[in-house]
């Protein structure tokens, strides 16, 4: 008995057989093909009828895009995968497609909100400009600045965060941009108050992951008082069926929400390169759907009149001037007399723009980019009021305020499905690809024992409550840092000890993530100013 003990033991929680042979391998060839299929399907069909379509460039751009989602594969799924792995839970070959499937179907059912709360940190101007050079420049400079570091932490197996990255490449473009701009200049920077709140998400997460799991597994040791649940797994034996389902459904809620809410950090950007390449296709939302078109003449009209309580006698401003005039508001973030009376008047314009058709399919292409834009800066003016409160208006006219922002942001700021299947397909892939450096890290690297049952337990559990809150709020995550995070808790916790070198490791690369993806992007940004 003995001899077979050690025989099992001796086996390598990484190197455990699947007993499935290619199957697996099979199944995931076919889900790609079939993805793949359905990208280039619905790109070209998208496409079909649009001028002039750049297509090296969107080829070029996109495959950034996706490359930056292969990256945050490999390097933050790998997280979620760790402790199924290491309690033996799951063969390594079968967790990982298991993750990776999960993450691909959290993609497709994400809702957008984080996508579009990242991009608001982004220079409103270069946004609205997005297919100018330095819309473009704007679009390489983060994203290139983001898998750079990405792939130079996973090359150290370094838990490094993709969101952290992502935020401080966006940072660093928005200060070049500012940089940049001539003195004088009615440029906007960093929307520093979005930043705070994004920047407190990424920072109290590995906190709470910390101190939460550590908790949770105490709490666990009172209540289950069975002594094999906090030691390291001493056979290849799988756990006791219901931890072991406990740790399967925790890996499956971490990869899920892992790919809700990081997936979308992609798909923002990728909505902004097909703005940018090809406007007259995606400036819009061309939904088949006539309906909320209506909506949104009747939610315009209805803000308009609203609008319309709260211009002091007096005050007006001319025709050409109201665009102008909410864009310094936007810019300023603050509120005049005359922002009243012209925001009023750009949302009567931009009806007026939209009111002779039936559907924004019907939207002429030469008007397409303005409308877009006009409709984008509203909704920026519009966070003034229902956000910011600086017009304060009555709860009425409130509620008409914000029905009016969320048809606006309905025709701007969508996501098609082939985006989605696409960022899915990248994400799942990495998952399934690069992992092990990181899955090492997590299992054998941050406590002086390898996982144990409970430890795995607790430090999923928190993970996936704390990413799937973040989603449901619309703010990024990192997945990393909490997993991560929970993991060294619970060792503390269970008085396993912690590899002091590894901890001090991962609080650099927490510390140096933001810092360094600024200063690439930064770089990166300034440069190809020059050249674009």
């Amino acid at each position: 008995m003995a001899d077979a003990t050690s025989s099992q033991a001796s086996i390598h929680p990484l190197d455990r057989p699947s007993g499935l042979g290619n199957a697996p391998s099979i199944v995931v060839a076919l889900i790609v093909l079939g993805g793949l299929a359905y990208v280039f399907y619905a790109l070209a069909a998208e496409l079909t009828g649009a001028v002039a379509v750049p297509w090296i460039l969107l080829g070029l751009a996109l495959l950034i895009a996706l490359g930056f989602e292969f990256v945050n594969g490999f390097h933050d799924t790998a997280n979620a995968v760790a402790t199924v792995i290491y309690t033996r839970s799951l063969p390594a070959e079968i967790a990982v497609i298991w993750s990776g499937v999960f993450n691909f179907l959290g993609v497709l059912t994400s809702s957008g909100a984080v996508a579009f709360g990242i991009i608001s940190l982004l220079p409103v101007e270069l946004i609205m400009q997005v297919g100018s050079g330095a819309g473009m420049a704007m679009v390489f400079s983060l994203l290139v600045a983001a898998i750079i570091w990405n792939l130079g932490t996973w090359y150290f197996g370094l838990p490094a965060s993709s969101s952290h990255t992502m935020v401080g490449s966006i940072i660093g473009v928005g200060l070049a941009n500012q940089f940049l701009a001539p003195t004088g200049s009615a440029t906007s920077g960093v929307d520093w108050s979005q930043a705070k709140s994004i920047g407190m998400s990424l920072l109290v997460s590995p906190i709470f992951g910390f101190f939460l799991a550590g908790g949770l597994l105490l709490l666990m040791k009172f209540l289950i008082r069975n002594k094999t649940l906090y030691q390291e797994p001493k056979t290849d034996a799988p756990p006791p069926p219901w931890i072991r389902g406990l740790l399967i459904l925790t890996c499956t809620l971490v990869s899920f929400f892992h790919g809700s809410n990081d997936g979308q950090k992609g798909m923002g950007l990728i909505m902004l390169i097909l703005i940018g390449v090809v406007p007259t296709t995606f400036a819009l939302n061309r939904t088949p759907d006539v309906n909320y078109l209506q909506t949104y003449k009747a939610a315009s009209a209805s803000a308009a009149n609203a609008l319309g309580n709260y211009i002091k006698p007096g005050i007006s401003v001319a025709p050409g001037e109201a665009k102008a005039k909410v864009a310094e508001a936007v810019r300023t973030r603050t509120w005049a007399d005359e922002t009243t009376p012209a925001l009023k008047q750009l949302i009567e314009q931009t009806n007026g723009e939209v009111s002779p058709y039936g559907s924004v399919a019907d939207v002429p292409p030469n008007i397409v980019t303005n409308t877009r834009n006009d409709m984008y800066l509203i909704g920026e003016a519009l966070k003034l009021i229902d956000s910011k409160k600086l017009l304060p208006v009555s709860d009425s006219d409130l509620k008409t305020v914000k029905a009016y922002h969320a048809a606006a942001d309905n025709t701007t700021k969508f996501i098609p499905t082939w985006v989605k299947v696409a960022v899915a397909l990248a994400l799942g892939l990495g998952t399934m690809v690069g992992w092990k450096r990181i899955v090492i890290t997590v299992g054998e690297k941050i406590g002086k024992t390898h996982l144990a049952y409970g430890q795995g337990a607790a430090a999923e559990i928190v993970a996936a409550a704390t990413i799937g809150a973040a989603d449901y709020m619309g703010l990024p995550v990192s997945t990393t840092h909490v997993l991560s995070s929970g993991v060294a808790g619970t060792m503390a916790a269970n008085g396993s000890g912690l590899q002091m070198s590894t901890v001090r490791n991962l609080a650099l690369a927490w510390v140096l993530t933001l810092p360094a993806a600024m200063a690439l992007s930064f770089l990166l940004f300034v440069l190809l100013r020059q050249l674009i």
